[in-house]
């Protein structure tokens, strides 16, 4: 069955909706219920035997996803923990993979498929992890982000080695595999690199807010295929890609692109995750189906397996690099950051997702002499049951942890966000006398504007001040509610006269365009009440 067959996509989107609406009231990840559907999906006739193209499955899901994380990150917070997010991005990921291959060998699967399962599970999924994020400080949700952003990349290479290895298309020797791994880290960033410097260059020469919206979707997928096409990391790319048009774009590009690419992204990225955990809980079913009796049992003693020891290796890493860090800033004079709670925390998030799933049902179901890839469906069913075990057990302890923890420095973003309005109002209202002048506007306006700017300057302060009852800060939330229904009432006016043919449904969408942001504006002030 084609993978764009019109079934499929609307069977995909509800499956998203509904797991998304009772995600909530059931207390179960949504994640998790997408795999169950995927997995019920399976059972109807027409979708039991969907195949995902390898190929695809790579192109369509990771460069967006990817790119994503790259663009709403933090590169300062970046450069101020990169040495920890380096280890566990590079070193981290090789030492699960191979602990885990290590031990799949032991339990009696050839090396091959075992190194291939270890890639699969090896990268973690900070975007599993999103909503109880946001109880942490940035440092800490930044090193998560960051540190499955730089994985993903490292683990794919690994990923990449090991099904070529084993469908018989490269041979492992120790020259061999350092040259890939060279090729694929510098060629990708390479690419990445390239593939930004180039559109950033076109960014310049246009300005129509369409055409600027069409080159954000093309830079992630562009920089991922230059990579594959010379043998480099298409993820490395469009990490690397995403972090320069992070910095560079929002100088360049205009207010209204900006606000087209978010809403874009964000939904896309939200309909993207949706379906790749739908479609991997039908590939995983029908993986199943292709299973004995006796290799579903194995399965599940491997899934058993590999969930403990991802856990276990994530752990004994954090301790054994914070007790090598910790010896050697001692001996400069210096203290390590991160304390035991820091990697309790991080220890516990080390759930499996998008990357995982994607990277299992992208192996080959044939090799390239012919015959079929060793254990590829015991590979998707594990891999799946790993991803599930992960974000189930792991997130019924985390909130607990994380309030255990209690992290200081929370609000930080908050104080900072702050901090911008107050400076950014305090020079505005500097700069005012100057740019009325070379406007020409007159002086009520001047005033009015003026006036508008130290009332706005005056609710930042008395939010700095942390008051709840600051007299201010009780009027700005009447004043917003009055607001609120004010602009619904214009909204309410506009699509009566439409409907009594007073004016045009262009009109309508036109006028309609401008209170919607009025209004999204008024309840994001709201939601800081």
């Amino acid at each position: 069955m084609e993978l764009i067959a019109p079934e499929l996509v609307v069977v995909l989107v509800v499956a998203i909706a509904v797991a998304t609406a009772v995600s909530n009231r059931l207390r179960v990840a949504p994640p998790v219920l997408l795999l169950a559907f995927g997995a019920a999906i399976a059972f109807i006739p027409v979708f039991g035997k969907v195949e995902l193209p390898a190929d695809a499955v790579l192109l369509l899901f990771l460069p967006a996803l990817l790119y994503w994380e790259s663009l709403t990150i933090s590169l300062r917070e970046i450069r101020a923990n990169l040495r920890g997010i380096v280890l566990m991005g590079t070193l981290l990921v090789v030492l699960t993979a191979g602990g885990v291959a290590t031990l799949l060998h032991l339990l009696g699967m050839p090396w091959g498929p075992a190194w291939v399962l270890g890639a699969a599970v090896a990268p973690t999924d900070a975007t599993a992890v999103g909503a109880l994020t946001r109880s942490l400080p940035r440092r800490n949700t930044t090193v998560l982000r960051a540190e499955s952003l730089v994985n993903d990349g490292t683990t794919l290479v690994i990923y990449g080695i090991a099904v070529a290895v084993t469908a018989g298309e490269q041979e492992l020797t120790v020259w061999n595999v350092s040259g890939m791994l060279l090729l694929s880290y510098v060629g990708g960033i390479a690419a990445g690199l390239l593939t930004s410097w180039l559109g950033m260059l076109v960014l310049r020469r246009i300005h129509a807010v369409v055409l600027e919206n069409l080159l954000t979707l093309l830079v992630p997928f562009a920089a991922f295929l230059l990579a594959e096409a010379v043998g480099a990391s298409g993820v490395l790319a469009v990490v690397v890609a995403g972090l320069v048009v992070s910095q560079v774009a929002p100088k360049l590009d205009r207010a209204e692109t900006r606000q087209q690419v978010r809403s874009f992204w964000s939904f896309a990225t939200f309909l993207l995750n949706g379906a790749l955990f739908v479609l991997v809980g039908i590939e995983a079913t029908i993986a199943v189906g292709n299973l004995a009796g006796s290799d579903i049992l194995i399965g599940l003693g491997l899934i058993g397996a590999v969930s403990v020891a991802v856990v276990v290796l994530r752990f004994a890493f954090l301790n054994l690099s914070w007790g090598t860090i910790r010896l050697v800033t001692l001996r400069t004079g210096g203290s390590p950051r991160e304390g035991h709670r820091d990697r309790l925390v991080s220890g516990l998030t080390g759930f499996r997702g998008a990357v995982s799933l994607a990277a299992a049902v992208a192996v080959p179901r044939v090799v390239e002499s012919g015959g079929a890839f060793p254990d590829r469906d015991l590979i998707v069913f594990v891999t799946a049951g790993v991803v599930v075990v992960t974000i189930v057990g792991q997130s019924l302890v985390l909130p607990a942890v994380v309030r255990w923890a209690a992290f200081d420095g929370s609000g930080e973003v908050l104080e900072e966000r702050r901090s911008a309005e107050r400076t950014a109002i305090e020079e505005a209202l500097d700069a005012l006398p100057r740019l009325a002048r070379k406007t020409g506007a007159e002086a009520e306006i001047v005033d009015r504007i003026r006036e508008d700017y130290e009332g706005h300057l005056a609710l930042v302060k008395a939010e700095e001040s942390d008051d709840d009852d600051h007299p201010l800060l009780v009027q700005r939330g009447a004043a917003v509610e009055l607001e609120l229904a004010l602009v619904r009432l214009k909204a309410a006016t506009v699509l009566r006269l439409r409907d009594q043919g007073d004016i045009d449904d262009l009109v309508l969408r036109q006028v309609r365009a401008e209170y919607d942001a009025e209004e999204t504006r008024l309840l994001r002030l709201d939601e800081r009440e």
